[in-house]
């Protein structure tokens, strides 16, 4: 089996009586897709959020290469560097162009030189195809090519892990195809990837494990054939009915 990267470990997490997650238990190897599936309100992107620690866990472990995260003394920018996030709402820097949007990070956290920044930008610019609009801003963009140049400046930090926070709820139905092709390529080339998605059938041809969540807890989880053609649970079929009747 290939390398244990990500172990979280108990993981609960509260905003003051109401509790979002708990007791969340799972890992993810070197090479894994792992798509987290649920109805909206089940706390996955909470968990996402737990995970990268732009939320504080209330209890739990987060081990990466065996190493607690959630401790206290945690470097939260070299982890993240490692640890790489694509959000529902882009948040690209409007007052940058795209190709500063890809090289900023890499030169403020990893302290790389202008001109390798600018190499390795255009290298994964050039991979989700928005090599072409390097000195455009994000408002003269669609919704898929900003998600495209997300991604793009997450690869330039050469993350060992990438999170995908619902990258395509955001878009226009006709845009979310280029979004979803490029996170397919990704996954052919071996990126370990963690995605909270609806989209179902990325879920069930592109993932290597499924984890379904439903009121803050892991419900079930398993291979895409278990989850998706013999789901054990009652909540999991109710879930993926509708799905796969059509």
């Amino acid at each position: 089996m290939s390398e244990l990267v990500l172990q979280v470990q108990h993981l609960s997490k509260s905003f003051g009586s109401h509790e979002i997650l708990r007791d969340i238990d799972f890992s993810v190897h070197a090479g894994d897709v792992t798509s987290i599936i649920g109805a909206s309100g089940s706390g996955k992107s909470t968990l996402l959020r737990c995970i990268n620690l732009l939320e504080t866990p209330s209890d739990g472990h987060i081990l990466f290469h065996g190493q607690d995260m959630a401790g206290r003394h945690t470097n939260a920018a070299a982890y993240r560097a490692k640890v790489g996030m694509v959000f529902q709402s882009f948040n690209l820097f409007n007052n940058m162009t795209v190709l500063q949007n890809c090289m900023v990070g890499q030169i403020k956290v990893l302290k790389k030189k202008p001109d390798e920044a600018r190499e390795m930008a255009l290298r994964y610019l050039r991979q989700v195809g928005m090599a072409p609009y390097i000195n455009a801003r994000p408002q003269q963009l669609s919704g898929g090519q900003k998600q495209r140049v997300a991604i793009a400046r997450a690869l330039a930090m050469q993350p060992e892990i990438l999170l995908f926070d619902e990258p395509t709820s955001a878009l226009d139905p006709e845009m979310v195809g280029e979004v979803l092709s490029v996170m397919r390529q990704l996954a052919k080339e071996g990126m370990t990837m963690l995605v909270v998605t609806h989209e179902m059938a990325f879920a069930r041809d592109i993932s290597t494990h499924v984890v379904y969540m439903n009121g803050g807890v892991i419900c079930e989880e398993g291979t895409p054939q278990q989850i998706f053609n013999n789901p054990q649970k009652a909540e999991t079929r109710d879930f993926l009915a509708r799905f796969i009747a059509g």
